[in-house]
């Protein structure tokens, strides 16, 4: 499964092995990190155009002759400086560092790490702190939905909610318990659902209607979800999708967790994932249009050139 955040983290160890192994055979580096040797000359190719700090510096020179990987100039990873920060750099990273920790669902040791590094940049930063102390960023996390799940959470109280669920294009109205706010990438509550009697994740910005309530929340004693590996979680045991796409709609396999990526003749990709809930990448065929379409499984296949059909009919009845 690649996407633009794992070769990026790849791409970070790389420049740390390839120091420690200078002249490593590609066979060797790729076995090493899990990936083709047509991923690994793929991350080659643009780790020279990487610099040594903010504003460029010295480029790093790492070669290939198809065999082996020379790193020509390591010591430019350790130039023995401390790190330099202009004005402008240190006043958007303590603005950015302030704000992230008022972020809902940061856990309190991460909180408290980032109030630290905060002050020691502040004291590194000198007169550009006390600038950079009039600014603010406000994460607005869809206004007074987020203030009424907050307040319902402080105060112990249950929530109504008129919810919109994409996967079954509908909406429907439940009480939940709200147990945390959480952001990752959205801002989400995850909440014990009255109506199922299960858990829920719930994106804030499908919430179209919403009412505290005067009856306590009462969720049931459950250990939160881990989110290190994002909301989405599939198995081996969920159904198998396969989305081909035309070279506009490559953006499924950076987007979408998947198993396979495969390329084809004409620039796009055959890319195959897991979904517990298959019928909804119906609407991932609405919006690819005319870029890609699913294969597999036939009866979603069918489903999605249906609902194809029915929106194009009702822009004609318009």
């Amino acid at each position: 499964m690649a996407n633009a955040i794992d070769q990026t983290r790849r791409m970070l160890s790389l420049v740390t092995y390839l120091r420690e192994r200078n002249g490593a055979r590609v066979g060797d580096v790729a076995r090493a990190f899990g990936i083709s040797e047509d991923e690994l000359i793929s991350d080659l190719d643009v780790l020279p155009m990487c610099g040594t700090s903010f504003r460029g510096g010295d480029l790093l020179d790492i070669d290939t002759d198809g065999e082996r990987i020379w790193f020509r100039n390591p010591g430019a990873t350790d130039t023995g400086e401390p790190l330099r920060l202009a004005a402008d750099e240190a006043t958007a990273l303590l603005v950015a560092a302030r704000a992230v920790a008022t972020l809902p669902g940061l856990r309190a040791g991460d909180r408290d790490a980032l109030v630290r590094a905060t002050a020691k940049l502040e004291a590194a930063a000198g007169e550009v702190a006390s600038a950079s102390s009039r600014l603010s960023v406000t994460f607005e996390s869809e206004g007074g939905v987020f203030a009424d799940v907050d307040r319902a959470i402080s105060e112990g109280r249950r929530l109504w909610l008129r919810y919109y669920s994409p996967a079954r294009d509908e909406l429907t109205e439940r009480e939940v318990d709200p147990i945390r706010l959480f952001a990752v990438g959205h801002t989400y509550v995850e909440a014990w659902c009255r109506l199922t009697e299960a858990r829920r994740t719930f994106r804030l910005d499908r919430v179209a209607e919403i009412k505290i309530l005067d009856e306590p929340s009462d969720p049931p004693p459950i250990e939160p979800r881990d989110l290190s590996e994002g909301i989405v979680r599939t198995t081996d045991e969920d159904p198998e999708v396969v989305v081909e796409v035309g070279p506009g709609g490559r953006w499924v396999a950076e987007y979408y967790p998947h198993d396979s990526a495969e390329e084809l003749p004409d620039g796009g990709l055959r890319v195959t994932l897991r979904a517990p809930d298959p019928s909804s990448l119906r609407r991932l065929a609405l919006r690819l249009g005319r870029d890609g379409r699913i294969t597999a499984p036939s009866d979603l296949a069918d489903a999605a050139r249906e609902a194809a059909v029915k929106a194009l009919a009702a822009y004609e009845d318009a």
